[in-house]
């Protein structure tokens, strides 16, 4: 069964997509909300595979509530499902920690094919939005790459670097000048803003991301 929230103002569509996901088998809705502030304080109270969330939401936009719900619970899948086919909402909300990009003309059968999709670890995206990402890839702009996008501090890339050279978390303290418990406390936000849980994952994602 693959649980899933939605977070759309627009009640008949709100309304519409949970009868589509309680209407089909292995699908279950588990909460259907209005807007972000009243998803969030739920978001680790239901068993929530995915989240359907829209971007133009009254109060908290979308991709402000994408940030928010990753914070409040790293594992979960957030896929954006709005009428926006923009680059720049598509980057930021793949940026801000999205699994996938959906617009709403988006047929049944296909979204209910993403919402598998993005609960088996995948990317759902609209075709065009696809191609929107692998042009700007060929374009070399690496939008997804560019160190701002994860808000990474000038110290907490200097510790990165000195992480990925083999430095102990001591060296890093000494090479710095600083404590090992604010070197601690410097890894422990490249976790969270990067979204991983060691110190591999990080050195690996900052190479990959072109942060080092």
């Amino acid at each position: 069964m693959i649980n899933v929230a939605i977070v759309e103002d627009n009640t008949t569509i709100r309304e519409g997509l949970a009868a589509l996901i309680n209407g089909t088998d292995g699908y279950k809705c588990v909460g259907a909300f209005g807007d972000v502030e009243s998803f969030l304080p739920k978001i680790n109270v239901l068993n929530i595979n995915v989240v359907l969330m829209d971007i133009g939401l009254p109060g908290m936009n979308g991709i402000e509530g994408v940030k928010n719900a990753i914070k409040k619970n790293p594992d979960i899948n957030v896929l954006m499902l709005t009428i926006y086919e923009e680059s720049e909402f598509v980057f930021d909300a793949l940026c801000s920690g999205a699994c996938g990009y959906l617009v709403k003309k988006t047929p049944p059968a296909r979204l209910l094919e993403a919402i598998k999709d993005a609960n088996d670890g995948g990317s759902p995206m609209s075709s065009r939005i696809a191609r929107q990402v692998i042009t700007a890839f060929k374009e070399g702009k690496g939008i997804l790459s560019q160190e701002k996008d994860f808000d990474l501090s000038d110290r907490e890339v200097e510790v990165l670097n000195l992480l990925a050279e083999g430095y102990n978390y001591q060296e890093i303290a000494e090479n710095l000048y600083i404590s090992v418990d604010t070197v601690r406390h410097h890894i422990r936000n490249i976790y969270k803003k990067l979204h991983v849980h060691s110190q591999s994952e990080a050195v690996a994602k900052a190479i990959r991301k072109n942060i080092i």
